[in-house]
């Protein structure tokens, strides 16, 4: 079978290759499932990298979700139970740019055979994420105030249409002025463009204090890390809590202890894949039925690029690092 392998850590152009390799088996409690797209996401680039505490085994091959068709088990119940059946792929251990993969039987998902193959590939990393985030473990109530660094993502947006839904009130951090517009005409409440390079927490703080009527914000959601991360603990109000769930600055948080002492808030991290695995099967099932609704009711909707092929493979990590893209790289692996 064809799979996409690097051999060594460093950038994604230049160690991803195609190869023809042996096609796996499933062991007892995994399933084989026929890959059929995957998007590139920015923690696949980064894990190429060398970029996680948890690094995979080399050679490895990247793609950690997708979508494909379960075509044998190796045992078990479950396994059984998914054969046949189109389901959702998160597969940190293999990869998914790959015609085959293995995984554990519970790590698959059933999905709707009226989501589209593009939302269906991308059903996990911003939507699920967007989604547990607001909705299970912040909660976010009517009329509260949530704070987001990166807002002008696809999961940034996807977090404003939440409060538009959902009733709650966004402020929505930005790198560039140009982007407030767009977020505005999207829904979002308040904008605010900070550049830690040149403008101070201080006036940041003031900023957020100011529009929350100086009581700071319960509610946080940050993947950036670094100065802006840092930034935003300094809004935290009584009993606050921030989630950390990304490292796009590649910097570590650096803060005073008294941020979190003064209004008693803290600071929890998240890892899409640890949380689903720590779910029963009822639950990711009622899960996917929340998250398809809201995917088809354009909430939750992902916005698809250019599409590629495993043999475009550079050509598609060279567009998912093109800050000018309007949607993700598409890997279309084959037919279903």
């Amino acid at each position: 079978m064809q799979a996409v392998i690097y051999k060594e850590f460093g950038e994604p152009s230049e160690v991803l290759k195609m190869e023809t390799v042996d096609s796996p088996q499933p062991q007892k409690g995994e399933v084989l499932v026929r890959m059929l797209a995957s998007p590139v996401n920015p923690s696949d680039l980064l894990s190429i990298r060398g970029g996680y505490a948890i690094q995979p085994e080399l050679p490895a091959t990247p793609g950690l979700e997708g979508v494909g068709i379960v075509e044998s088990s190796g045992g078990g119940l479950l396994g059984k139970y998914m054969q046949g059946k189109r389901v959702a792929v998160l597969n940190r251990e293999r990869g998914n740019w790959a015609e085959m993969t293995t995984l554990p039987a519970k790590q698959v998902i059933p999905l709707p055979d009226d989501l589209s193959l593009e939302q269906a590939a991308m059903f996990f990393v911003n939507p699920a994420t967007a989604f547990i985030l607001t909705r299970k473990i912040h909660a976010v109530p009517k009329g509260a105030w949530l704070l987001q660094t990166a807002a002008g993502s696809s999961l940034g947006k996807m977090v404003i249409r939440l409060g538009r839904k959902f009733g709650f009130q966004t402020i929505n951090i930005v790198r560039r002025e140009e982007q407030k517009e767009e977020l505005e005409n999207l829904g979002a409440d308040k904008v605010i463009c900070f550049e830690p390079e040149k403008d101070s927490t201080e006036e940041f703080q003031k900023k957020i204090l100011d529009i929350t009527n100086q009581k700071g914000v319960q509610h946080v959601i940050d993947p950036v890390g670094g100065k802006t991360g840092s930034a935003t603990v300094t809004c935290l109000g009584e009993n606050g809590k921030m989630i950390s769930f990304g490292t796009l600055s590649n910097e570590p948080l650096i803060f005073s202890p008294r941020e979190l002492m003064t209004p008693g808030a803290c600071i929890q991290g998240f890892w899409l894949g640890q949380w689903m695995q720590k779910q029963s099967l009822i639950s990711k099932l009622k899960l996917i039925k929340q998250i398809t609704k809201l995917i088809q009711e354009g909430v939750l909707t992902s916005v698809v690029g250019e599409s590629f092929s495993l043999e475009e493979i550079n050509s598609a990590v060279q567009y998912a690092e093109d800050s000018s893209r309007k949607g993700k790289a598409f890997i279309v692996i084959q037919e279903a």
